[in-house]
């Protein structure tokens, strides 16, 4: 069998999840570029939507697929949301992005065979709907051929199904009781 092809990739996750982060870059290695913004990449003390032009245009632009890592507050993040929000949008200047999530470890329904979508992004859990989803979800796993595998799966997805960008932007992180999730 051949191996799916190598691709640029965005990660989005919560910076509590940093250290899943560092690892997942570290075990996809060569299977993937990693285009995700750094500690230090955008200056501090700039305005929020200057921060989400450099994210989307300096980042997010040149990945095709953007890999969401779901920890337990990974739902209530404005950035997260941004970051998806930008990937799923198709424009001149920036082309739309595959969209997939990956359940982590810490997270309450790894690996219990189904997701509660109200513990997720919802704008990803909007796109994970129906028959035919533009985004899928799967649990985290430590085999870098798998994860280029779902990586592949999500780039060919992008031009079929159409997704659905049409939740209001989160204005500020969410907050509350993550096990009631998002409303």
């Amino acid at each position: 069998m051949q191996q799916a092809p190598r691709h640029r990739v965005f990660i989005s996750f919560h910076h509590e999840d940093q250290r899943c982060k560092d690892s997942f870059v570290k075990m996809m290695g060569d299977n993937m570029v990693d285009e995700s913004v750094e500690i230090g990449d955008i200056p501090q003390n700039i305005p929020v939507e200057t921060v989400r032009q450099d994210i989307r245009d300096n980042f997010i632009r040149s990945a095709s697929v953007t890999v969401v890592l779901i920890g337990p507050g990974t739902w209530q993040r404005k950035h997260v949301d941004w970051e998806i929000g930008s990937s799923l949008r198709d424009s001149g200047h920036n082309p739309r992005c595959g969209l997939l999530g990956i359940l982590l470890p810490n997270h309450p329904n790894f690996d219990t065979g189904e997701y509660n979508p109200r513990l997720i992004p919802p704008r990803l859990a909007k796109n994970c709907e129906g028959d035919d989803p533009y985004a899928l979800i799967y649990n985290w796993t430590s085999q870098p051929n798998t994860v280029r595998d779902w990586i592949h799966t999500a780039f060919i997805r992008r031009r079929g199904t159409q997704p659905d960008n049409s939740l209001v932007q989160f204005a500020n992180n969410r907050s509350g009781d993550y096990s009631r999730g998002w409303q």
